[in-house]
């Protein structure tokens, strides 16, 4: 079989179950779809929690995708990877070590396991605007917009959707300018916290 329609397949179907559980991706999709869009050519990259990055990655490199860099944090990291035509793929884990004993990585993995996408973030070219349109049909947001206006990047998470009394899934919007692909890491520590549903 063709690596990309393979490709295609497992990001449909990940992205299909995402969007049973997450009202406001949900809702999201049906306001793109109304006008013909639909969500996919708007997903800026797709975020999976794990306790073994490297091992949870090899699915997704054996289809294209390619190691781009690492984000290190105070209890966590992350890997970036890329695929041309493809969303980035965010890959975080809490470190093995003493230091990640702080992280909230490993309490979700050990609920929901490693098989669901945290969050999928949406590039929006106005992150105010597209705030008040999801916010008119329902949808709460969790903490402020991490980054200033102007800044090469500003973003935001949906509060968290609840499973079980546990914070499961969130979405993100992203708003990105002069052409920046990169994750700036205080943002992505600050999006991290917001993200606990408390």
């Amino acid at each position: 079989m063709d690596r990309n329609l393979e490709l295609d397949r497992l990001l449909e179907k990940m992205v299909a179950a995402y969007l049973q559980r997450n009202v406001a991706a949900a809702t999201l999709k049906q306001m793109l779809d109304r006008v013909g869009v639909g969500f996919t050519p708007v997903i800026d990259h797709l975020t999976l929690r794990t306790a073994n990055i490297d091992k949870r990655a090899t699915p997704f490199v054996a289809l294209g995708y390619a190691y781009d860099e690492t984000l290190e944090f105070d209890d966590w990291y992350a890997k970036v990877y890329r695929k041309d035509g493809y969303p980035a793929l965010f890959v975080d884990q809490a470190y093995p070590d003493g230091r990640g004993k702080t992280s909230i990585i490993p309490g979700w993995v050990d609920q929901f396991g490693d098989e669901h996408f945290h969050h999928i973030a949406v590039r929006v070219e106005d992150i105010e605007i597209a705030i008040e349109r999801l916010k008119s049909q329902g949808i709460v947001f969790a903490g402020k917009i991490v980054g200033a206006q102007g800044e090469q990047l500003r973003q935001i998470f949906s509060a968290p959707e609840m499973v079980g009394g546990h914070p499961f899934s969130v979405l993100e919007l992203a708003e990105r300018h002069r052409g920046y692909r990169g994750f700036l890491p205080p943002q992505a520590d600050s999006l991290m916290k917001s993200s606990t549903g408390r």
